[in-house]
């Protein structure tokens, strides 16, 4: 499969780390988080993680790429690679998307294999991620692919007490 990728440009960063973001926030709410406080930690994470709109160091950002017509890259998705902690050799999958319309060929599969491949280069001797529970689909990738869980965390909303 000829996917690769490409270290995202500042034009696309901006853009994508907008969208990145919203999206990050929306997930922790379908886990369950209020909105407040899934919007305060996406903020966390953005400053934390994008210092001044860009990447701190040591974080890979990336477009998925594969050919086109004529050859033409075709921009599929986007990657976020890094050291859990500055100089760790214990890597994590900030953020893997494929774009809606090029999901089921196989490119996010490739993308995770890619994300071993940079890491690894990189010095990493592990690569972690984190999953929301209802994203059932990419669970079932990462297990296919020999991520094991390490965590679970669980929640129950809780109504009225019952007189």
């Amino acid at each position: 499969m000829d996917v690769s990728l490409r270290t995202m440009s500042v034009s696309e960063l901006g853009p994508w780390l907008e969208r990145s973001n919203r999206e990050y926030q929306e997930s922790r709410v379908a886990a369950g988080e209020s909105p407040e406080v899934a919007a305060a930690k996406a903020r966390e994470s953005r400053e934390q993680h994008f210092p001044g709109g860009q990447p701190a160091a040591g974080h890979l950002v990336h477009d998925v790429v594969v050919p086109g017509e004529g050859g033409t890259p075709v921009v599929v998705g986007h990657l976020w690679i890094a050291p859990s902690t500055p100089g760790s050799a214990d890597w994590w999958v900030f953020d893997v998307e494929i774009a809606e319309e090029h999901r089921g060929r196989g490119w996010g599969r490739a993308a995770m294999q890619l994300a071993e491949t940079t890491a690894a280069a990189h010095g990493a001797e592990t690569l972690g991620l984190n999953v929301f529970g209802h994203n059932v689909v990419a669970r079932g990738l990462y297990e296919s692919l020999g991520y094991a869980t390490t965590s679970v965390q669980m929640r129950k909303p809780l109504g009225p007490a019952d007189d």
